[in-house]
């Protein structure tokens, strides 16, 4: 299907359904108008709740990633720890 045929409809659905759903909520009558405010209500807290669980879910069964070992260099021994006392600076010599 055209891209230009999709969009057309897409709107003019949206436009159609704005137009029953204001209908519905402004002058069907108060029973209907609270009722379509009752589904609305419901239909945005559960999207937002099932949003919330989603990344719950993902959370929850994503592996963690795994821990960076430290990188040791060629010739060094890992037991052997270097005991070499630092040497203090040496002192300036004035002129």
């Amino acid at each position: 299907m055209n891209d230009r045929i999709t969009g057309s409809l897409l709107l003019a659905a949206a436009i159609g359904i704005l137009l029953v759903y204001s209908y519905a909520l402004f002058f069907a009558g108060s029973s209907i108008a609270i009722l379509v405010l009752q589904i609305t209500a419901f239909v945005v807290v559960a999207g937002i709740l099932g949003l919330v669980g989603w990344i719950g879910y993902s959370i929850a069964t994503t592996a963690p990633p795994p821990t960076p070992e430290p990188e040791v260099e060629q010739g060094e021994n890992k037991d052997k720890e270097d005991t070499t006392p630092a040497e203090p600076p040496a002192p300036k010599q004035s002129k």
